[in-house]
């Protein structure tokens, strides 16, 4: 994709993965989620001794449903380097848990650069999610 990313966005998330706590993969990931209403959350994978950390993607939405919003309209998810960095099972699964068919999950290299854009639908084929419960 040659497409780019705004500028204000990557700069968010670069700063973002600036604060990823990393030290046992050494593999900071950033991660921004845009609500329904438009407000941006942000994130960073946080890792501990044990290994089961958060990752960015999680951490963002964290921070979007504490602050009492439920919808995913925007994805994004910058790595380390120049390859995908797309998000982990748990990861495509907590997204589809907050997102519709119009939602995007956009996925940068380290500079910024777009790498791939997926639906959920793309990113998860046949999810399992609440209407699988019958609420």
């Amino acid at each position: 994709m040659s497409e780019t990313v705004d500028p204000a966005i990557v700069g968010a998330l670069v700063a973002a993965r600036g604060n990823a706590y990393a030290p046992y993969s050494r593999h900071p990931v950033g991660a921004m989620v845009e609500s329904e209403s438009g407000v941006r959350y942000f994130g960073a994978n946080v890792e501990v001794a044990h290994y089961k950390g958060l990752c960015a993607e999680a951490s963002a939405i964290a921070a979007m449903i504490s602050a009492g919003e439920r919808r995913l309209r925007n994805v994004y998810v910058i790595g380390p380097g120049a390859h995908l960095c797309s998000p982990c099972g748990d990861c495509r699964q907590r997204i589809r848990e907050f997102a519709d068919a119009k939602t995007l999950i956009h996925v940068v290299d380290a500079k910024g650069k777009l790498l791939k854009r997926y639906t959920i639908a793309e990113l998860l084929p046949d999810a399992f999610g609440p209407e699988n419960l019958g609420y």
